[in-house]
């Protein structure tokens, strides 16, 4: 056999091994928000509009997590690569620190404006007064939930992705078994309705924190905590980490005109929005976002070791993988959207929507493919940029602007909002491939890893 097959195939089992766990992770993440929604909508709809709202804003600590988690990623992948324990070490005591300190002012904001950013959006009185009082719970935990992202995404860095999928796996299940015994106070337990939800979600966050700081502290880990040392380190963080947070919060932003514009052709569409979005992120979210990571981890341990070409060569055999397997899950959407959508709905005129804006996600996955594992490959160098343009970019100029250009101003309605969605995820694909092919992420990790070395050697 030549020896092109066997790398290839060694690139693809050291993706699905670090994978998995990932994939694991993101399905108990998934189904611990799935049995939220069940539980709470067992109360009323007044405490399902809650909920839903209040996690409009609970999407910041999330965003923020997920930046300083890029940040931290990409320094703890190179640095273990080049083998700067130290460094790394430094970095992620750093990351961990600067991530609870920016969850602070949101621990404020719950406590004294949790009621009134709720009444921002337009609700009546119950849902204000229910959705305030489960946004100051969520936000009293942000400080936490963004430690357990950068700690689990510290961990991957090194390549363990195990540690994270068996704390985050256990705050799971641990918030799933809160959420069914405070909400509808099961056995011994009070029936807290939706302050159960939300005191299940703020247990199991601080758990996860803890476990994954733990853990990183025990030594049974490859991290370790350092005491930060280093202004260079704090400012590559902050330089890495603010165009991931800018780039998940274009997305978020970008969904609220964008629901108002599905509203225009009725509430059915914008449920059936809803329900195709959660079709494709419950059956499709565990896989791209593991390529996401897994590429990260990577190239940013390839780059550390000095080699560039073996971090172009894996990132192009993980880009086959995960165009081959998100296409044949796209086309499972395509097919099965009829029996998909019949579990969310009984409706007929909101699951025929929900088909179409299905099947739609379902052609779009092939760009999923394509995205996910070169923003990862771009992130894990340092590049979080061009991720952020091809999101700016693909949710504002395409999902709402071409939208809302083709739907309402030129009159083809539903199916130019179709066609501005689809095209969205090209935008994405399209942006991050250019850049993966002609940028400079390879001189940004260089220059990144170039400057720690300098600031450590004149520490010595």
């Amino acid at each position: 056999m030549s020896p092109v097959p066997d790398r290839l195939l060694g690139v693809w089992q050291r993706a699905l091994a670090l994978g998995w766990p990932i994939a694991v992770q993101q399905t108990l993440n998934t189904l611990m928000r799935t049995v939220d929604i069940v539980v709470t909508g067992l109360f009323s709809p007044a405490a399902v509009a809650a909920i839903g709202l209040a996690d409009l804003y609970a999407q910041i600590p999330l965003r923020i997590g997920l930046g300083f988690g890029a940040g931290a990623i990409a320094l703890s992948s190179q640095d273990t690569g080049r083998g700067a324990d130290l460094t790394r070490d430094r970095a992620v005591t750093q990351a961990l620190l600067i991530g609870a300190l920016s969850g602070l002012p949101l621990v404020a904001a719950g406590l004294l404006f949790g009621h009134a950013l709720i009444g921002l959006l337009g609700a009546e009185s119950a849902v204000v007064r229910q959705g305030g009082t489960y946004l100051a719970i969520v936000f009293a935990a942000a400080p936490m939930r963004i430690v357990g992202l950068v700690g689990a995404r510290s961990l991957q860095g090194t390549g363990d992705t195990r540690t994270p999928m068996l704390v985050n796996g256990s705050a799971s299940l641990l918030n799933i078994l809160l959420t069914v015994t405070l909400g509808l106070g099961l056995w011994v337990a009070p029936s807290l309705g939706i302050v159960g939800v939300g005191v299940a979600t703020a247990v199991s966050r601080a758990f996860e924190a803890l476990a994954l700081t733990g853990a990183i502290a025990s030594g049974r880990t490859p991290l370790s905590l350092s005491r930060p040392r280093s202004l260079t380190i704090t400012r590559q963080l902050v330089a890495v980490s603010l165009p991931s947070f800018a780039e998940g919060m274009s997305s978020s932003l970008a969904n609220f005109p964008f629901n108002a514009l599905l509203l225009l052709f009725g509430t059915e569409v914008n449920a059936a929005y809803h329900i195709g979005r959660r079709l494709y992120q419950q059956l499709t979210g565990p896989f791209y976002r593991a390529f996401s990571t897994v590429t990260s981890i990577v190239v940013g341990q390839a780059l550390g070791e000095g080699d560039v070409e073996a971090a172009r060569y894996a990132t192009r055999a993980i880009l086959a993988l995960s165009v081959a397997l998100l296409g044949c899950a796209g086309l499972v959407l395509f097919v099965g959207a009829e029996p998909l959508v019949s579990v969310f709905t009984r409706d007929r005129a909101t699951a025929g929507h929900a088909v179409a804006f299905t099947r739609v996600f379902g052609v779009s996955m092939v760009w999923f493919g394509v995205f996910f594992p070169l923003a990862g490959a771009l992130r894990g160098a340092g590049d979080t940029r061009t991720p952020f343009y091809a999101r700016l970019l693909g949710s504002f100029g395409f999902l709402l602007g071409l939208s809302y250009l083709l739907g309402i101003t030129l009159g083809y309605g539903l199916s130019g909002v179709y066609v501005g969605v689809a095209l969205s995820y090209l935008c994405w694909a399209v942006v991050v491939a250019v850049g993966f092919r002609w940028g400079g992420w390879v001189e940004t990790a260089s220059a990144l890893m170039a400057e720690r070395s300098e600031s450590e050697n004149a520490r010595r």
